[in-house]
């Protein structure tokens, strides 16, 4: 018999769980099991026969008894409910026998009632099958009881004449009933206690990977999000370099014929506001092609008026929010590019709600931003704990962003933990990205 499949159903409300068939190991282990139980049953009815009880059944159908109550369980999570009746059919047979070993083959038909319990594929048939064996078990031992009350021979230590309130047989009948009701209530009651926990491990297993898609639903609306908001940006960038370059067509139209030196600074401004608007159209449409890539939403939409003159104001916002920050500008400002000047200020911003977010209460940052020969570089810093990609996928959709905006206009960024604590985020942009 092979095993079943191990793929786990669905949990569903109202709808009988099913729970997977038994893996390779887990066969493997019941054939260790029942072959171990196979040997202890043959040595306790070794033991059992020298102490002469059981002596009276021969040899071979003691042997081939010991055999028939454990070997099933080689089976048992295969086909559980047609183990319990073949072992329970060999345990009663064995009785009326006389083999007399009554210690391993109670705990194998203990397991084999607990098997199905806790791996029935049909609740309703393991209840029936569990139901039927117990009545008949109950049915066979209050039989034997009654019929032997009549023998004195059977027990005769035990008198049938009760001198209280029970007699001595009557006692020991009681106390084999109440044995009894332990044993396969606990069979049973252990057997449902392991489906349920199965079923529960199946729930939240199904709940866990439910959570892991509805996540990875949200970061692809970031990452939509995120790229409108960039193709909005990069909208109003064009804009306002087709705009320059209209009003400065216009203006090399008019002095053409009387100040051709004029009119050629205007042309030369016109190309290179061309060449600015199709490196920056070129880096924003690359970055916007990564599929697997994304950042955060939630930004101002109005970010053609961002920029690195707005730190002061963004920095300002975060001191009011209740983060302890301070800004420093190092060297004198330099013309930049519209994106090179939002990349700036949204790397910035970024940066400090990152902070505001998994930094900690106590957390103060700095941000400075120092004006070099050819490029600005800012650097976000922090005293927070913690990793901040580690702390929640959401920083690591925004540092995605981060690191797409960065690389759009041809600049370099670096994210990491400090040496004595805390968080950096720097990076570097070029005043004009290189032509190509």
């Amino acid at each position: 018999m092979r095993p079943r499949s191990t793929h786990t159903p669905p949990v569903i409300d109202g709808v009988e769980w099913v729970r997977p068939g038994p893996t390779s190991t887990q066969v493997r282990g019941d054939v260790v099991l029942a072959v171990v139980l196979m040997a202890a049953a043959a040595a306790s009815v070794a033991l059992h026969r020298a102490t002469g009880y059981g002596d009276s059944a021969e040899w071979g159908w003691s042997a081939l008894w010991a055999a028939g109550v454990t070997l099933p369980l080689a089976a048992r999570r295969l086909a559980p409910e047609v183990v319990v009746v073949v072992m329970s059919a060999v345990f009663m047979a064995g009785a009326i026998a006389e083999v007399g070993e009554v210690l391993i083959c109670n705990i194998a038909l203990f397991i084999a009632i607990y098997t199905v319990g806790a791996w029935g594929r049909s609740r309703v048939r393991a209840l029936v099958v569990r139901a039927v064996i117990v009545v008949i078990m109950f049915g066979w031992l209050l039989w034997t009881l009654i019929y032997f009350s009549a023998v004195q021979d059977y027990l005769p230590d035990l008198d049938r004449e009760a001198d209280g309130p029970l007699s001595p047989y009557v006692a020991y009948g009681l106390i084999n009933v109440l044995t009894n009701l332990l044993y396969f209530g606990g069979a049973w009651y252990f057997g449902d206690a392991a489906y349920r926990s199965a079923r529960a491990r199946a729930e939240l297993e199904q709940r866990t990977s439910e959570l892991s898609s509805e996540r990875e639903r949200s970061r692809e609306q970031a990452v939509a999000l995120e790229r409108m908001r960039i193709a909005r940006e990069l909208h109003d960038s064009v804009a306002h370099h087709v705009s320059v370059m209209g009003v400065q067509a216009g203006a090399a139209r008019r002095v053409l014929d009387r100040d051709p030196e004029a009119a050629a600074s205007a042309l030369a401004s016109i190309e290179q506001s061309a060449r600015d608007a199709v490196d920056e159209l070129h880096g924003t449409v690359t970055a916007l092609r990564a599929p697997d890539d994304a950042a955060a939403p939630g930004a101002d939409p109005a970010g053609s008026t961002l920029g690195v003159a707005r730190l002061p104001h963004l920095v300002d916002d975060a001191r009011t929010a209740g983060l302890p920050v301070e800004l420093t500008v190092v060297g004198d400002p330099h013309d930049v590019t519209p994106m090179v000047d939002l990349t700036v200020y949204r790397l910035a911003q970024e940066a400090l709600t990152n902070v505001r977010k998994h930094a900690g209460a106590a957390a103060r940052a700095d941000v400075r931003v120092r004006w070099l020969d050819d490029a600005i570089e800012l650097e976000v810093t922090d005293t927070g704990v913690g990793d901040r990609v580690a702390a929640g996928s959401t920083v690591g959709v925004g540092q995605v962003g981060m690191r797409e905006r960065v690389a759009a206009v041809g600049g370099t960024l670096e994210l990491g933990t400090r040496p004595r604590g805390g968080y950096l985020v720097r990076a570097r942009v070029p005043y004009r990205k290189a032509s190509r």
